[in-house]
């Protein structure tokens, strides 16, 4: 399997090298996983003396994709996102560019031979349990130049960031960057009662890596429209600083303020009940965070004994028209975002109930909505302002019919 992708990282590394261009578009994800994919990425084709330009995207926005494609002779990679969008990508570019994905979610081949998707999906490795987005840059880096090796210890900070584990512990080829990062002397393993922990030791900083991650995605999200993503990828390069922990602190006074006031909304009544959903909408009350914020906010608190342990939980929030760096993007859509209390967790985990990619998506796609970056316990979407009950009973009948048909 990863030999294969291997290959493709081959022949695509080998198109960067011809093509005339030698400045790169990286267009990354913000959360850890995303910020450290694009610091990994900034750091390789820096090295080859590429010049870089990096937009930070919650999504790649089908709007934002028809203005950037309409371009002739760009490099453009994507990063934690774009794996599943590859052939709405080739329709856009129809050869005129050059386009890498080094996605972890489920993803579609291409269709455009200059796009190449290099999502390890596609070669058989699972982006919720091997494989992240960093450590997918990370083994492009590596192949690039062999003495990208010295990033493996971001590759890991990507890795505990999405948290998939199995037992505890990093697996696959998540392990092996975390292992390779052990044998620098960049990052410490110490066994626990239910796993691992990792410990970053770069930069003379010894940095608890699950800590370290919800201090990206606290910069990356809750900071997105104030020079977050930034600082994070510069975390990332370089190691905390006191100007980072201090943006840091700023950022998550906002958040904290903001998930507490919507917690006491939920209790008192705001959250609706279907046969197989708990949903609620924030509107607009997380700004001036990005929309990535209800994601978080589901993941938090989606053991809050409120919620019913045996339903999926959705959560609403207005995307801001607004993308840092690019501007104003008449957007006018929501995002939903959707995770499941433990012991719903457990049964997708064990095939008894239907995983979020399952249906989340086919119920977007029904609505004409936008469907990109799905796990199957963690996935988002975005649908049009005013779809969103019409999204919550289509999944409703999605998983109605799945009933039926097991009966």
């Amino acid at each position: 399997m990863t030999q294969q992708l291997i290959k493709a990282m081959t022949a695509a590394i080998d198109a960067v090298h011809k093509w005339p261009a030698k400045k790169v578009h990286i267009f990354h994800h913000n959360d850890a996983d995303g910020l450290s994919s694009g610091a990994i990425l900034t750091r390789a084709f820096e090295r080859r003396g590429f010049e870089i330009q990096r937009l930070c995207l919650e999504k790649p926005y089908p709007q934002l994709l028809k203005k950037v494609f309409e371009s002739k002779g760009a490099l453009y990679v994507f990063t934690d996102i774009a794996g599943r969008i590859a052939p709405l990508i080739s329709d856009l570019n129809r050869g005129r560019n050059l386009a890498l994905i080094l996605d972890h979610h489920v993803a579609h081949p291409a269709t455009d031979p200059q796009v190449h998707n290099l999502d390890p999906d596609l070669f058989g490795l699972k982006g919720d349990r091997d494989i992240s987005a960093s450590t997918t840059c990370y083994l492009f880096a590596r192949t690039m130049d062999p003495a990208n090796v010295d990033l493996a210890h971001i590759a890991a900070i990507g890795a505990v960031g999405d948290g998939f584990y199995v037992d505890g512990c990093l697996v696959s080829e998540n392990r092996v960057a975390a292992l390779e990062a052990v044998r620098q002397g960049k990052l410490a393993i110490e066994a626990t009662d239910t796993g691992e922990q990792y410990f970053l030791k770069f930069s003379n900083q010894h940095l608890l890596l699950e800590a370290l991650a919800r201090d990206l995605d606290i910069l990356g999200a809750a900071g997105y429209l104030d020079n977050g993503p930034d600082m994070g990828v510069q975390v990332c390069l370089e190691g905390k600083t006191a100007m980072a922990d201090q943006m840091q602190a700023r950022f998550k006074h906002v958040q904290q303020k903001a998930f507490d006031a919507e917690m006491v909304r939920l209790e008192q009544g705001g959250l609706k009940q279907t046969s197989h959903i708990q949903w609620f909408h924030v509107h607009d009350r997380f700004a001036p965070m990005g929309c990535k914020m209800i994601g978080a906010f589901c993941e938090t608190h989606k053991n809050a004994a409120f919620f019913d342990p045996d339903k999926y939980i959705a959560g609403f929030q207005l995307i801001p028209n607004e993308i840092p760096r690019y501007g104003h993007l008449p957007l006018q859509a929501v995002n939903i975002s959707m995770r499941a209390p433990a012991p719903l967790e457990d049964k997708i985990k064990r095939g008894t109930a239907r995983a979020l990619n399952t249906f989340l998506p086919e119920a977007t796609d029904r609505l004409g909505g936008f469907s990109d970056a799905c796990h199957r316990l963690a996935a988002a979407t975005m649908i049009g302002i005013g779809k969103e009950e019409d999204l919550i009973r289509e999944m409703n009948r999605i998983l109605f019919e799945h009933e039926t048909a097991s009966e």
